[in-house]
């Protein structure tokens, strides 16, 4: 496909307010520009890319056209483009076009990403860690770059390093809108720093795309957000609804010095379901069949580091038992991933919904495949029929299940003494229909019999499973490791009356994507979506029941194009740009909106 045409003016000027009307000019359509960027921590598309195919032929039909699209199995909302601020919209929409614009913005990020903000596990708390200082000139470069931000929002620091900014409306009557991002990145391992292509650090800018940790993961979202509104604070506009901005520091280390902070302190000053909606990092769209999908997060799975110990008589390894602790806990961990979680597709699952959108959208979507999943939604023998296709990719069977995953072992201290206690870690992504207890169940119901074949004293997460009292040859116990599990997130609603919200996300979806690329219609289909893994959101539950993780990003390429978390991590500037536009958009719709 050919680059999108653009006509750039010869100088830059940032509309104001009383301008909006004179600032109106008239748009030709152009053509796409293919965007390839990764959309935040998710394998939930890729899963389909790869699984839907080969489904087809399962099904054994290629034809898609004897069975059309059904979009009532996924209702969707028309654009939204703002209404009494329509002129300062379509005005920063060419601002955002020029080549001025986007040399700025391609200096705000690198400016960012200059700055090695590395949390890592197992960290001391601040003021004790010297690591955290890092943070430190990060938030200087921030108030030196975002000078309007600084001076025309409140900002709270919590915890010395997370940031709350409050950009004032001027109706107290409106819930806020709070957005999103962290500023940590994951580290850099010093034996690769050779292997990248730019230094890790650089923020380097090859004209198409800029590279270094963190320029996707999440400093995107963070520099995104400051400079839209930036960009609106040089208008003139004053918001009606209240804006709040929430970054914390410690995301990739589980987000507890710090989205756990700025929780805690929102909800003192506001009360619970005080918030509007929240947008933090999560997924973002891609083209499938046909048809471009938009798949925000509206749920996220449980989490549980499960700790099994063993721990025996010691002695000589000279005259050894049949099975040492060592053994033993070999023994349990094989009974373990020999008798995974058990999965089934039901029609209240994420997934479930995501394949509706297909079946109502897609254009070139099997049809055989098609027909399967519309049977399926009042046929359980059609449902259960989807489910053996669905279920045959591992990554799709992963995304709808209680996952589990021996990530630690340790035991033993000198090779000629029998070790006393061995233990391993065992992690579960928790489905979104289960709960940590069943997880905990699910453990030990497991090792039971085992435990009794050793002749263990079990004592699992706090409860005695067999008579402590009673001789044994040892023990078992199971524990929450870290003290760290979580419950599934609260699915946000995205159907009946309470779902506004997630409409006028989808509604800001698709006027995103046709003003960055100048185009009418509707383009872009929005689904619920989930991604695998977990976001500072887990602290803010009780702030709105509407809660979405989405970067407005093109998935196309998924891990692959943008390498999040590892050597070359980059991001294409024209979707950070398009990034720009989404929190433009979604700020001047919410602003807007006076029913949520």
């Amino acid at each position: 496909m050919s680059s999108l045409s653009l006509k750039e003016p010869k100088t830059y000027s940032l509309p104001s307010t009383a301008d909006h009307a004179s600032d109106l000019t008239q748009r030709k359509t152009s053509k796409f520009r293919r965007l390839i960027v990764f959309a935040g921590l998710t394998y939930f598309v890729l899963a389909l890319t790869r699984h839907w195919s080969p489904v087809s032929e399962l099904l054994g039909s290629k034809s898609v056209q004897n069975v059309k699209p059904d979009q009532h199995l996924c209702p969707q909302v028309n654009v939204l483009v703002p209404v009494v601020n329509r002129g300062l919209w379509e005005s920063l929409g060419d601002v955002y076009r020029t080549e001025e614009f986007r040399l700025r913005a391609i200096g705000w990020l690198s400016g960012a990403v200059n700055v090695p903000t590395e949390s890592y596990d197992g960290m001391d708390p601040v003021g004790v860690d010297p690591r955290w200082e890092t943070f430190g000139k990060l938030h200087e470069y921030l108030d030196t770059a975002f000078p309007l931000v600084h001076s025309k929002l409140v900002l709270t620091k919590h915890n010395t390093y997370g940031l709350l900014y409050e950009w004032k409306g001027s109706d107290s009557s409106l819930k806020p809108l709070l957005l999103m991002a962290h500023q940590d990145v994951v580290p850099v391992d010093h034996n690769t720093v050779d292997q990248w292509t730019h230094p890790p650090y650089s923020g380097y800018y090859d004209g198409e795309r800029l590279w270094g940790r963190g320029s996707n993961d999440d400093k995107s979202g963070l520099i995104g957000s400051l400079s839209a509104i930036e960009t609106l604070l040089e208008t003139g506009f004053q918001p009606k609804r209240t804006v709040l901005l929430s970054y914390g520091f410690d995301e990739e280390a589980s987000g507890c010095e710090g989205a756990q902070t700025l929780a805690k302190d929102l909800l003192e000053k506001l009360g619970e379901n005080s918030i509007a909606l929240i947008v933090d990092e999560g997924v973002g769209f891609s083209e499938q069949y046909g048809t471009v999908f938009a798949l925000p997060g509206v749920a996220e799975k449980g989490y549980l580091d499960t700790r099994i110990e063993v721990a025996t008589t010691g002695g000589h390894s000279s005259v050894p038992p049949n099975h040492t602790s060592i053994g033993i806990l070999s023994k349990f961990l094989v009974e373990i991933e020999s008798h995974p979680h058990k999965a089934k597709l039901s029609r209240d699952d994420i997934f479930y919904s995501t394949l509706q959108c297909y079946a109502g959208h897609a254009k070139s979507l099997p049809s055989d495949l098609r027909k399967a999943i519309q049977h399926s939604v009042k046929s359980d023998k059609a449902l259960r029929k989807l489910q053996r296709i669905a279920f045959q990719d591992l990554e799709t069977l992963r995304l709808v299940s209680t996952t589990q995953a021996i990530d630690m072992i340790q035991g033993g201290v000198k090779s000629n003494a029998l070790p006393e206690q061995a233990w391993a870690i065992v992690n579960h992504r928790i489905s979104t229909l289960s709960s940590v207890e069943d997880a905990q169940a699910h453990d030990t119901e497991l090792l039971k019999s085992l435990a009794k074949s050793f002749n263990l004293t079990f004592t699992a997460f706090g409860q005695h499973i067999t008579d402590p009292a009673k001789p044994s040859k040892g023990r078992l116990t199971l524990s929450d490791a870290f003290g760290t599990s979580l419950q599934p997130a609260p699915k946000t609603p995205t159907s009946g009356d309470n779902a506004l919200p997630y409409e006028i996300l989808s509604g800001t979806i698709k006027a995103t994507y046709n003003n960055h690329r100048q185009i009418e219609g509707d383009n872009i289909a929005v689904s619920p979506g989930m991604s695998t893994g977990n976001t500072d959101t887990r602290y803010y539950w009780k702030l709105t029941d509407h809660i979405f993780r989405y970067n407005h990003k093109d998935m196309k390429g998924g891990l692959l194009a943008s390498n999040i978390h590892t050597v070359n991590e980059n991001i294409e500037v024209d979707a950070f740009l398009e990034g720009i536009t989404f929190f433009t958009t979604l700020i001047l719709n919410t602003d807007e909106s006076t029913s949520i």
